[in-house]
């Protein structure tokens, strides 16, 4: 190769995890496209190529910083396409010692000035030296190619007949097992005599680990021939007991185990996994623990329904019998259920249907899913996750764990013995986080209709389908429902119950149960309906009916003691109930009996249903102090904040005194203090009581009101309109002002809320103020004219008019 230049352009390939020495010839493969794109450029010259290694082979695209600098310039000899790939297989041969000196181009492909590196020449004085080393060098490969396996006997011969000092350095470190950053610190040594120093010391260090592996090796195996010797001992022992019938049972537990994997029908690497505990529970002494974790394992899994469906009654007619026989109202969730059910009859392989009920305490939750399930003819199982805090109580522990045992999911499948029960996963809103993972992200799996197919629980280790189970989950509040688990549901929200509900649940449901449950009959004990009315609206505050069932039972308790003493049947009724119940815990609001000035009646939502709060404003004489007293939550501040900026601007609107807001101080004051109270519906209430306040104008106490408000004075929606309005019902409101946005919730309010309350749609606060504030025959308070009303009233009868 006499055209070789000291200082020449050429391709550099980066190699990962390999280093090529001059002499060497070499094969492998190139797929980077750089790296190729660099083999044509070679090809299309003088078929050099500049061989480097990569300083970590995990980078994908290296630059000249991601490079070793010394390197091997080589001579292609081959390059052979790859079918079925575009990668390229190349064979190359070391020429001699290059460094990067300059990197041209790394664009398409990377290009460097390559400066060639020469060895110093030996000194007289030290060919000596340099004989003596490479007789050590040879002596010490011998002592390795004895100890390291496959050593092939022409490498040998090879290392033993040549003659270079250099090759053979070079030669030996090609050809022994070092990791590739050892093999390029022997590429970059120039100097032969610390080469074959550098060589002689890891054929050494080799030397001694290849003997330490052996002597490694040979432990095991006897170990190995320990454990082969106890075995053909075990065996002839199990020999002897059959012959003595001393260890019958075993042979048939394991053959019994045998024939439940073989009968499941699972996959073939699954069915060989079984089968492989099998075997391991028979090498084992039965006694031993490890054979009871085994045998414990072997029978969970066994025992699982593998394939076992019960099937649906598809029975439309039935299953709305059944619901509302055991549930008044609850509409939504009966109707979902048999739109699901009319599915299921078009297409029974129909999957990935999870509910979310979503309400207050006592609403129904939970025994409408027993409902469910009993209306189509499915197995019932509930799995309880409040305070669940352990990811393994959702998917389980590895057997290997002392106390191992399923997830909740898998044992809560082996509780109902089918594959396709309904599960109801209850109160999955107070699922916990901690250290030992989070249960919410392990239902992610099981609660997606893509996934659940193969649900994997970590201690029965194969894949359960739960497709075909119909998940019901319950929560009290979704916004503590990580966003990921909450997509992967459908939400039927169930709002509080109305009084007439109530009502209809403790005549039709709650009495007759808790009759039964106390061994009373109609005879014993009768319950007027005066008399239910007047515990539901003196002796309970609730959204559910929890607190009413337990007046109810308290009464059947006073009824079997009343029949043990005189016979007698006993007759609640209006007049006697403070005798029996004790004295009214809740009293009719009498708040309004009163129009006032700065007294506001507002509409809130609980999560117990809706409540009426009075706002109250007091204006005195200071220095423009704002007073929020009321445990008030920083969005209610700030809406008083913003109901006095709106004040502020349209003061002269409003005939109020400009400066008020330096020469007074104002206190915002909502009573029970005790509860902590937020939102941003209080807006218009918070104004209304302001404006009042300000203009010593009263406000009609029959007038409640709900609805945010901006700095503009727009009137926006609010939600939980159901839950309020009725709470408007039961204080005798007469008229209730609403954001014109919430109009087209009107359907969901009760029927006789709305034949009782006048609703009135607003979309400013000028709006509000004519309704809610009463005119004063001999004053004009307001100095300009109120806004012309755009909100249409709505009419009693809303519900025949809203066709929307």
């Amino acid at each position: 190769m006499e055209d070789i230049l000291l200082n020449e352009i050429m391709p550099v390939v980066a190699l990962r995890g390999l280093v090529v020495f001059p002499g060497d010839t070499l094969h492998f493969e190139v797929g980077r496209k750089k790296s190729i794109r660099a083999l044509d450029k070679a090809m299309r010259g003088k078929r050099l190529v500049f061989l480097v290694a990569q300083k970590e082979v995990g980078i994908e695209e290296p630059s000249l910083e991601d490079l070793y600098k010394v390197g091997v310039v080589a001579s292609i000899k081959q390059t052979v396409k790859m079918p079925n790939s575009d990668h390229v297989r190349v064979t190359v041969e070391g020429l001699y010692r290059g460094e990067i000196d300059e990197l041209v181009s790394e664009r398409m492909f990377l290009s460097a000035t390559i400066k060639k590196r020469k060895e110093p020449k030996i000194r007289e004085e030290e060919k000596d030296y340099l004989q003596a080393l490479v007789r050590k060098v040879k002596d010490e490969f011998e002592v390795y190619a004895n100890i390291a396996p496959r050593i092939a006997p022409d490498l040998m011969l090879k290392v033993i007949d040549e003659k270079d000092p250099s090759r053979l350095a070079d030669y030996i470190a090609g050809n022994i097992m070092l990791e590739y950053e050892q093999r390029y610190y022997i590429l970059s040594c120039l100097n032969v005599v610390e080469r074959l120093i550098k060589v002689c010391v890891m054929l050494e260090r080799e030397s001694q680990l290849l003997a330490l592996e052996e002597k490694i090796q040979n432990k095991v195996s006897e170990q190995i021939n320990q454990n082969q010797k106890e075995f053909y001992l075990r065996e002839q022992l199990k020999a002897i007991s059959q012959e003595l019938n001393d260890d019958v049972g075993s042979e048939d537990e394991l053959r019994e185990y045998r024939d439940k994997i073989l009968s499941l029908k699972l996959d073939k690497k699954f069915e060989d996994k079984l089968l492989r505990e099998c075997t391991r529970l028979e090498r084992m002494s039965l006694s031993s623990p490890e054979a009871n974790v085994s045998r414990t394992y072997l029978d969970t899994v066994l025992n699982l329904p593998w394939n076992v469906y019960t099937e649906d009654r598809l029975d439309l007619s039935y299953a709305r019998k059944v619901l509302d026989d055991e549930h008044y109202g609850m509409e939504k969730v009966k109707k979902r259920i048999i739109e699901a059910l009319a599915v299921r009859k078009l297409n029974p392989d129909i999957t990935g249907q999870i509910i979310c009920l979503v309400g207050p305490p006592g609403v129904g939750k939970t025994s409408i899913a027993s409902s469910i399930a009993k209306a189509m003819g499915r197995k019932y199982v509930r799995i309880s996750l409040g305070g669940v805090r352990d990811e393994a109580e959702i998917r389980g522990h590895r057997k290997t764990y002392i106390g191992a045992m399923p997830g909740r999911i898998i044992s809560a499948i082996n509780m109902a013995k089918s594959s396709n029960p309904l599960m109801l996963l209850d109160e999955i809103d107070k699922v916990g986080t901690d250290h030992k993972g989070d249960p919410a992200s392990a239902l992610l799996e099981a609660l997606d209709s893509e996934q659940n197919n193969a649900f994997c629980d970590h201690y029965v280790e194969i894949p359960f389908d739960l497709s075909k189970v119909l998940f019901i989950t319950t929560a009290n509040d979704v916004s503590t429902i990580p966003a990921p688990l909450l997509d992967r549901m459908e939400v039927i929200e169930l709002s509080s119950y109305t009084a007439e509900e109530k009502f209809n649940i403790a005549k039709k449901h709650l009495a007759p149960k808790q009759r039964k449950k106390h061994g009373l009959n109609g005879n014993m004990l009768r319950i007027s309906d005066t008399a239910l009315k007047e515990i539901i609206s003196s002796y309970t505050k609730e959204a559910g009916v929890r607190k009413l069932e337990r007046q109810i039972s308290s009464l059947c308790r006073k009824a079997a003691m009343y029949f043990d003493e005189n016979q007698k049947c006993l007759f609640v009724k209006g007049k006697n109930l403070e005798e029996i119940l004790g004295p009214k815990k809740y009293k009719q609001n009498n708040n309004n009996l009163k129009d006032e000035i700065g007294v506001v009646n507002g509409l809130a939502w609980t999560a117990v249903g809706g409540e009426m709060l009075q706002v109250e404003v007091a204006i005195m004489d200071g220095t423009g102090k704002l007073e929020l007293t009321g445990s008030l939550g920083d969005v209610m501040k700030e809406s008083a904040k913003a109901a006095l900026s709106y004040i502020r601007s349209h003061a002269d609107e409003y005939n109020i005194e400009k400066e008020f807001y330096k020469t007074k101080d104002i206190h915002i004051h909502v009573p029970e203090g005790a509860v902590p109270k937020d939102g941003p519906s209080a807006g218009v209430t918070m104004a209304t009581a302001l404006v009042s306040a300000l203009t010593k104008r009263k406000v009609d106490r029959f007038v409640a009101m709900t609805g945010e408000i901006s700095l503009t004075g727009k009137v926006m929606t609010i939600g939980g309109l159901r839950e309020k309005s009725m709470a408007a019902y039961i204080n005798s409101i007469k008229r209730v002002l609403i954001p014109e946005g919430n109009v087209a919730d009107l359907d969901e309010v009760a029927d006789c809320v709305k034949e009782n309350v006048e609703f009135i749609a607003v979309d400013s606060l000028g709006e509000v103020f004519k309704y809610a504030l009463i005119k004063q025959e001999d004053e004009s308070i307001i100095k300009n004219e109120m806004v012309e009303l755009t909100g249409k009233k709505v009419e009693k009868n809303i519900s025949s008019a809203m066709t929307q």
